[in-house]
């Protein structure tokens, strides 16, 4: 029979005769390794059977509520039309901490505006500068076809700095009623929206951009009559003829323009032919000049000439 302490779970009292003697305890379990990985695990177990914290109450409860507006201002299309008018949240957070894009500074454009240079960046006052990447900038402007090297920077807290290196234009081409700057090589590299170009050589026709160049050195050969000419018009991409500003017209030979180019001088020097009422000059004919008058003048040489004959004896 067991005692009625021991069924109890009560603790028997050390009798005086037994205090100087001490009792064996009870043998400690022995744990498996499962249980003791059991036993780590749930050192990091939150209680629930405890109230959360106030704080993280208040945590949580906002940030339901701010995704269900993100989430219902997505839907509804507002946050759309809110970054179309003031840019992105993040953009909109950094303007709101003074890290706006307040100033922009443009340094070596001559041909290209800085609403332009802007406008191709991607640069506004919507942007802020730790949201605004300067290598997909700097990627836009390099494609426009002007530009041959472009660098975008950003000074904190508020500037953004670019610096252009552009193509130099040398000519201007006109094709199928387009006219577009060119480079040296015959590339185009801006559209002609101005006088910005008046005073570069203008070639007009199929591949007449990629002789600009022989065009230019024969309109220099011209001396003092290179500012009377207008344009050059490529026939057939073989000869050119020049077209004046007073509306004369010079049809040059394919082979050996400049020696017909220095017979028209010879002629204007003599005779200032340039400076008659003549509609046209050929010189594709070898060691011969064709001169087309106008109406006018066709009818005075020939009455001059038929007054000529009936004075002849």
């Amino acid at each position: 029979m067991r005692p009625l302490s021991r069924t109890l779970g009560w603790r028997a009292q050390a009798s005086p005769a037994l205090a100087g003697v001490t009792a064996d305890a009870e043998p400690r379990k022995v744990l498996l390794r499962r249980e003791r990985s059991a036993l780590r695990g749930m050192r990091w177990r939150i209680p629930v059977d405890r109230p959360p914290p106030v704080g993280l109450e208040i945590a949580l409860t906002l940030a339901v509520l701010l995704g269900a507006a993100a989430l219902g201002a997505t839907h509804g299309g507002e946050l759309d039309q809110f970054a179309a008018r003031y840019g992105g949240v993040g953009d909109s957070a950094a303007r709101a901490l003074g890290f706006g894009v307040d100033i922009v500074t443009v340094s070596g454009a001559s041909h290209m505006s800085e609403p332009r240079i802007l406008s191709i960046a991607g640069i506004s006052s919507k942007n802020s500068l730790p949201f605004f990447d300067v290598a997909a900038a700097r990627a836009r402007l390099e494609a426009d076809p002007l530009v041959k090297q472009a660098s975008v920077r950003k000074l904190y807290p508020n500037q953004i700095v670019v610096d252009i290196l552009e193509r130099t234009p040398y000519g201007v081409w006109q094709k199928d009623g387009q006219v577009r700057a060119i480079a040296a090589d015959g590339a185009p590299i801006d559209e002609v929206r101005d006088s910005r170009y008046a005073d570069l050589p203008f070639v007009v026709g199929e591949g007449a951009n990629a002789r600009v160049r022989e065009f230019s050195a024969l309109i220099d050969a011209m001396g003092e009559a290179k500012p009377r000419v207008e344009a050059g018009v490529l026939i057939g991409q073989r000869s050119w003829n020049l077209k004046l500003k007073s509306g004369i017209e010079v049809k040059l030979p394919e082979i050996n323009p400049e020696g017909a180019i220095a017979t028209l001088m010879r002629l204007q020097r003599q005779s200032r032919l340039l400076d008659r009422d003549v509609l046209a000059l050929d010189f594709r004919s070898p060691d011969r000049v064709f001169v087309r008058l106008s109406q006018d003048s066709a009818a005075a040489w020939a009455a001059a000439h038929s007054q000529k004959k009936v004075a002849q004896p």
